[in-house]
This record gives structure tokens, C-alpha cells and sequence, in this order.
């Protein structure tokens, strides 16, 4: 559990770590165009780890998750190698790629572990944890990256990973789980065509509005071919004898109402992270170092819930009631958040916040729990990273979604002459915007929860401790 929980900290703290070094980076490596490239340092990971994640899934339920374990934290750990020897821009994207390789599977498969390690009545405790980890890594990540990079340099923000993950990699060791052995195949050709189309679609999201118009042909084009590519995993899913993503998964009712929440909620999620940020560095002129203290708000909120509700429902509260809860919570807080002014006081931003992680905190948690308990050991695997993949899914969707508002209203009141850095309240305006967009999307969220009717009792609902089906 130990070493779990360690997986936990090196995932979490991967993404976020690298954003406050990105500056020492490019100066250290390309000085001249390094910053043409900097985004790639967050896409190429971003890739694939998202590509990777069902087939870390299928490998669970196939070799079992102890060995998918073990190799996803070995690859993650050659790639934090790679990146802090690199001697050039490129050679440090495409350590990066490697690195995601491994990274997809760090978050994915730990809570795979964790579902085989802990009784299906006693994993809300355990999320819980996982809730306090999430909360200090939001804070912890961008602040560790800064005090490495600064103090030194930044190649130690990868090479820190290594003593962590000896110590995952040593007590992994000990693992005792009965999973695995079923030796079918897998769908190699299907998860292929799933890590295309997964690809093509984040490429449209980094890119479109960005490095290319929307109408452009490029845009048009790799959004094409994305949606034939997934026209045709669909249909390799329904012939293939084991796909890599079981579409009868979804005639689980759980399945069909976490689905659509944990991707909408993540839409919402992004949203107000994200803007949070940028509305204390454009509108209140905030330093970058020190605009990271303002999420402990967030992050305590997001511990507290999280331990709160994962200790209610160990005890036998319905996790149903801590969802909506959750969905609620952060949609009001959103609302709170769509009424900032450029004259706010801060401490009201910091109550807001506090809301939000609040309510975040008995969102995360909750969702993977009631997958792990309505479906059967054997496709835990599957189950769980088909809703980390959604969840992936939304954030880059959402970051594009959201995006495209602020550029939109910032633009349409926006004095004459004047560009968005010389007119902050333009800028407020399009966040206001964004956090309403957000706010829609987590009631959205909230009704389909609401109506789904799951997750009243997490001990006689669960099927996740029931023994394997044919």
C-alpha cells in the first residue's frame, strides 16, 4: 500500500512538475528556438500516456496487474533517465514520449493494485488516500519543480524520480495478487487503431486555434481521419474476439452513467484549474511562482472531502450521496467563481477555491470507486482505465473547449487598439465566461448522476470482489 501510494506521488507530480522549469529548459538546451518546441515537452507525454492506457488495461486482466505494474514503473523510470541526460530539445521530447509510455500506466494500474489489495467495502478508505495525495500534488508540483530548477538545475526534476521509484519497484516485489493467467490474446491490430485516433484527436485539440486555424486544411484533414479512425476501432471492437476495450462493458448500468459523468465533470475540472491561474497572472498581475500558493485552498478542500467521505463510506454511507454532493458543490463554486471582478479581494478567490476543492475531492475518488465495485475481477483492468482514458479525454477536450471561449468573449470586448495583456478586464470578462461554460457542464454532470440512480450501497451493490465470470 505503501509503495502504491509513492506510484501515486510520482504520477501526480509528473504532471505538474515540469511547467515551472520549462523556462531553464529551453534556455539551458535551445536558447535560440526552444521555445517554438516547449510545448511538446507537455504533448509528447500527454500522448503517450493516453494512447497506452487500454492496453495497460487488457495486460491486467491478461499477465496480471503486478507484472503491468512493475514494467509501467520501469519504463516511466528509463524515460526520467532519458530526459535528465538529454542534450538537446529533441532528444528530451522524445525522451518525454517514453516516459508517458510508462506514466500512462503509473495512475491507471496503482488503482488496479489498489482494488486487488483492499476488500470493495473497505476502497473508499483507500481513495481516500489517493484524495490527499492529489491535493498535495496540485500544490506540491509546481512548487518542487520550481525549487529544483532554482536550486539544482532542472534535469534533477527528472532524476528525482529514481529514488522513489526503487523504493515502488523494491516493495512491489512483495505483491501477492490473484489476477492474471488467463493468457488470451490480445487485440494488438485494435489497439493500434485506438492509439491513432486517440492521437489524432489530441493533436486537433493542441493544435486547432493555435499552431493552426480550425478551418485549416491540417485541422480538417487530422480531424477526418480521426473520426474514420474511430468508426473503424468501433467496428474492430465488436468483431475482434478479445478487444482491447469489451463494449459490452457499457450494458453495465454503473458503466453507462460514470461514463458520461466522469467525462463531463472533467470537462468542468480543467476549466476551473486552469482559468483559476490565469486570472491571477493576467487580471492580478500575481508572480508565476507565487500563484501556485493560491490552490492550497483547493488542495486542502480536496484532501479534507476526499478523507472525509472515503471514511463515511467505508463505514456504509452510499457513495451516491457524496457524488452529488461533489457535482454540486463545485458547480455552485464555479457559479461563485463566474462573478470575479479585476478588483476582488484575493480571499474571496481563496474561499471560492476552497469550495471547488471541496467539492472535487468527493468527485475523483468516487467515480473509479463505483466502477471497481460493479464489475468483475477479471476486467478491473479495463474498466478502470477506460474511465482514466475518458477522464484524459475531457481534460484535453476541455482545455481546447475552454480556450476557444476565453479568445472568443476576451476578443469581443476588447477596446479598439488595445490588445488583451493592456485590457485585464476584457480578459476577466472571458473568464467569467469560461467558469459559467464550467459550471454548466458540472450540472450536466449532476443530472445524468442524479438520474443514473447507482451507488446507493458500496457493499451489497459491489461486484468487483465477486469471483470472475466465465
Amino acid at each position: 500500500m505503501a509503495g502504491c501510494l509513492l506510484t501515486l506521488v510520482l504520477a501526480i507530480l509528473d504532471q505538474n512538475i515540469v511547467s515551472t522549469a520549462a523556462w531553464s529548459i529551453v534556455s539551458d538546451l535551445d536558447p535560440a528556438h526552444g521555445i517554438e518546441r516547449l510545448p511538446w515537452l507537455v504533448t509528447a507525454y500527454a500522448l503517450a500516456a493516453t494512447v497506452a492506457l487500454p492496453l495497460y488495461g487488457k495486460l491486467c486482466d491478461v499477465y496480471g496487474s503486478k507484472l503491468v505494474y512493475m514494467g509501467a514503473v520501469a519504463l516511466f523510470l528509463a524515460g526520467s533517465v532519458l530526459c535528465g541526460v538529454a542534450g538537446d530539445m529533441t532528444w528530451l521530447i522524445a525522451a518525454r514520449a517514453v516516459q508517458g509510455l510508462g506514466g500512462g500506466g503509473l495512475m491507471s494500474v496503482t488503482l488496479v493494485v489498489f482494488a486487488h489489495l483492499v476488500p470493495a467495502e473497505q476502497r473508499a478508505g483507500a481513495g481516500g488516500a489517493g484524495g490527499v495525495m492529489a491535493g498535495l500534488g496540485l500544490v506540491a508540483g509546481p512548487l518542487l519543480g520550481g525549487l529544483l530548477a532554482d536550486h539544482l538545475g532542472w534535469r534533477w526534476i527528472f532524476l528525482a524520480n529514481l529514488p522513489l521509484g526503487l523504493l515502488v519497484l523494491l516493495s512491489a516485489t512483495t505483491l501477492r495478487l490473484s489476477d492474471g493467467g488467463l493468457r488470451h490474446r490480445i487485440d494488438y491490430p485494435g489497439a493500434a487503431i485506438f492509439a491513432a485516433a486517440a492521437a489524432g484527436l489530441l493533436l486537433v485539440t493542441e493544435w486547432g486555434g493555435d499552431e493552426h486555424a480550425w478551418t485549416s486544411p491540417t485541422i480538417l484533414a487530422l480531424g477526418a481521419a480521426t473520426v474514420a479512425l474511430a468508426v473503424a476501432f468501433v467496428r474492430r471492437e465488436f468483431t475482434a474476439a478479445e478487444p482491447i476495450v469489451p463494449l459490452d462493458l457499457f450494458r453495465d448500468p454503473v458503466m453507462r452513467v460514470t461514463v458520461p459523468v466522469q467525462f463531463l465533470s472533467s470537462l468542468g475540472m480543467i476549466g476551473s484549474i486552469l482559468f483559476a491561474i490565469i486570472y491571477l497572472r493576467a487580471a492580478r498581475d500575481v508572480p508565476a511562482a507565487e500563484s501556485g500558493l493560491y490552490l492550497i485552498p483547493m488542495a486542502a478542500g480536496m484532501a479534507l472531502t476526499g478523507l472525509i467521505s472515503g471514511r463515511a463510506i467505508a463505514r456504509g454511507a452510499a457513495p451516491r450521496t457524496f457524488l452529488l454532493a461533489g457535482l454540486g458543490c463545485s458547480a455552485l463554486a464555479m457559479i461563485l467563481l463566474g462573478f470575479l471582478r479585476q478588483d476582488t479581494p484575493l480571499w474571496i478567490l481563496d474561499l471560492d477555491l476552497a469550495l471547488l476543492g471541496a467539492g472535487f475531492g468527493q468527485v475523483l475518488g468516487i467515480i473509479i470507486l463505483l466502477v471497481q465495485n460493479a464489475v468483475p475481477l477479471n476486467r478491473l483492468g479495463v474498466a478502470t482505465t477506460t474511465i482514466r482514458f475518458v477522464q484524459t479525454l475531457g481534460i484535453s477536450l476541455g482545455s481546447a473547449l475552454f480556450g476557444i471561449i476565453l479568445d472568443r468573449v476576451t476578443t469581443a470586448h476588447l477596446p479598439p487598439a488595445l490588445t488583451p495583456d493592456q485590457a485585464p478586464a476584457a480578459i476577466v470578462t472571458g473568464i467569467n465566461a469560461v467558469f459559467f461554460t464550467a459550471a454548466a457542464l458540472m450540472l450536466a454532470a449532476l443530472a445524468v448522476a442524479a438520474y443514473g440512480h447507482v451507488g446507493r450501497n458500496p457493499v451489497t451493490e459491489s461486484a468487483g470482489s465477486r469471483t470472475p465470470s466465465a
